[in-house]
């Protein structure tokens, strides 16, 4: 059974996408010893992230072990991590 998604530290929340993804379909990300079975809610693209669990609206998206962003709506496990519901942390001195 191949990797559709890599998980890169074990803190991580997201996961990032190997190969377009499409929804409905059951994906396995793994990395850092971890092996997580997603059912996919949306289409998530090469290179881009899908949510690994739950993300509360406000919580940082941890992904490398560092934040990132943060949710600026609740993301559900499987859901495509991206623009649309991600505040990016980069280059930002008000959010750290």
């Amino acid at each position: 059974m191949g990797t559709d998604a890599i998980i890169c530290h074990p803190d991580d929340t997201v996961a990032t996408a190997v190969r377009d993804l499409a929804p409905g379909e059951r994906v396995r990300a793994t990395g850092c010893g971890e092996v997580v079975g997603i059912e996919l809610r949306d289409s998530v693209l090469l290179g881009h992230k899908l949510a690994l669990r739950d993300i509360c609206e406000g919580e940082e998206i941890i992904k490398y072990g560092e934040k990132i962003g943060r949710a600026t709506s609740a993301i559900r496990q499987g859901e495509h991590v991206h623009l649309h519901n991600v505040d990016g942390l980069r280059g930002r001195g008000d959010l750290r």
